[in-house]
């Protein structure tokens, strides 16, 4: 097995640990036991770190696009033959399956490979002027980035956090969570391996809102990336706010999925548990509110209950496992809150609803139906192994119920009318539609949302795209 590594911050190069700073305890979900303490920035460390990031935007700002893509080829390489090393440290950490924990290396393997051919796509224009005159239209690096990465993809959001301002000409500083912390220093040392320069890439973890309050109110920050909970999102919005930092927010959703009368049912049901249960739940997009037309329910109802029951949970490192823990303390209190308010106002509990045995953190996939719309699980994300089931009377009242709540990151549908495939891609309110599919991610995909699930995209040109700013130059 993969030993758990020793924990340091990276600015300028160095490795740094010690000296007696403050540490946070790095928890194993699977055991509940402590693997690693993790050194917490000082205000000196974030002074220095926006330094290096300063000078590393003035040094990477004028790399060729043949340097980026080096750089960002290589660190792909590294990735692939780390993989296993890479994945076993992220199960580690968060608890996912060490399946699930390879598919995320991989996605970061695409992604940094699709930047490295769009850093030669970075495409300005000249304008039509009278002879004498010239106008262009180019993109240029925003600056330094400060990178905020949660702890539900310890691999691939510390990989979307660094690989875009990379492929701008940007530097970056990255604070992923506290809890999986191994994993984004792992990521950032492939792109350290492959040549990217030391001053170009930092990497800080301390107490949230001391970090994001200090960084944030340096004139160095000119963009910040953060994918997380609505609720942080606002608060860093305005705290972006007073210096004009552009943003991208990647925030909660709450993922309604509408099943038609006409659906495959099987194949829907297939897709969706596997779907549902991905990571025990904990991913933003993860299908949430099943809309089940009326004629279908019971049908789809037994199914879904069956197919969950028959999930193996256990140790993300064990052959088999299908669910690991939840990722940390909080979350299965979370479920327990959620599922107990909805059971109390008259939900029926149909699998699940308990924790998993007597070590660490597990929690057992769980399905509610029929539940109140007035209940929190159906207006708080969850966030966690909970799938619920309401019966619905129509295409229009099924869709008013997706647009219900103020998130809009990702949906889903299954209907074979392709009629109806049109009209709900058009009316759902979603960054993001699967229709007969879950499949709504891809490195040459834009990926984000609308209303409270955040603004601007990651991945796909967009990605590269929102780390750029636009400069009009007119010459008489």
């Amino acid at each position: 097995m993969t030993a758990y590594p020793a924990l340091h911050m990276v600015i300028d190069g160095e490795r740094v640990a010690g000296g007696g700073r403050r540490t946070h305890a790095v928890v194993n979900p699977a055991t509940g036991e402590t693997i690693g303490e993790l050194p917490l920035a000082e205000p000196a460390d974030l002074d220095r770190a926006l330094e290096t990031a300063r000078k590393g935007f003035r040094i990477w700002r004028d790399s060729t696009p043949q340097q980026r893509a080096a750089v960002l080829q290589g660190a792909a390489r590294l990735m692939l033959e780390r993989q296993d090393d890479l994945a076993r440290i992220a199960t580690l950490e968060e608890g996912k399956t060490l399946p699930e924990a390879r598919i995320e290396v991989m996605m970061n393997v695409g992604l940094f490979n699709f930047y490295a051919g769009e850093v030669f796509r970075l495409y300005g224009r000249t304008l039509v002027r009278p002879a004498g005159m010239r106008s262009t239209v180019t993109h240029e690096p925003v600056g330094p980035v400060a990178a905020f990465a949660p702890w539900n993809f310890p691999l691939g959001n510390p990989g979307r956090k660094l690989g875009a301002p990379i492929a701008a000409g940007c530097s970056v500083i990255l604070k992923a969570a506290e809890e999986t912390p191994a994993s984004a220093l792992g990521v950032l040392q492939c792109l350290l391996d492959a040549g990217l320069p030391k001053e170009v890439a930092q990497a800080v973890f301390g107490v949230p809102d001391e970090v994001s309050r200090h960084l944030l109110a340096s004139p160095v920050i000119r963009k910040l990336s953060f994918t997380g909970s609505t609720v942080i999102g606002k608060h860093l919005s305005k705290l972006a706010a007073d210096n004009c930092i552009r943003t991208t927010m990647e925030l909660g959703g709450h993922g309604p999925v509408l099943v038609f009368g006409d659906a495959d049912i099987d194949r829907a049901l297939d897709t969706m548990v596997t779907s549902k249960y991905r990571n025990a739940g904990q991913v933003c997009v993860s299908p949430t509110r099943f809309i089940v037309e009326e004629s279908v329910f019971d049908r789809f109802r037994d199914g879904f209950v069956e197919r969950v029951k028959a999930i193996r949970v256990g140790n993300g490192l064990d052959e088999g496992a299908q669910m690991g823990p939840m990722a940390n303390a909080r979350r299965p209190e979370a479920m327990e809150r959620l599922i107990g308010d909805a059971t109390a106002r008259g939900a029926k509990l149909l699998a699940g609803g308990e924790r998993v045995g007597n070590a660490g953190f597990f929690y057992a996939p769980s399905v509610l139906s029929e539940i109140p719309l007035d209940a929190a699980v159906l207006n708080e994300e969850p966030f966690g192994p909970v799938a619920l089931l309401n019966p619905f009377r129509g295409e229009e009242a099924m869709i008013e119920e997706a647009n219900r709540l103020p998130y809009g990151l990702a949906a889903y549908a299954w209907t074979q009318d392709g009629k109806r495939q049109q009209r709900v891609a058009r009316e759902i309110e979603s960054g993001m539609v699967g229709i007969n599919t879950t499949m709504i991610g891809g490195a040459d995909a834009p990926f984000g949302g609308v209303k409270w699930s955040g603004h601007g995209a990651e991945d796909g040109p967009e990605g590269v795209m929102a780390c750029l700013v636009t400069k009009a130059v007119h010459e008489g």
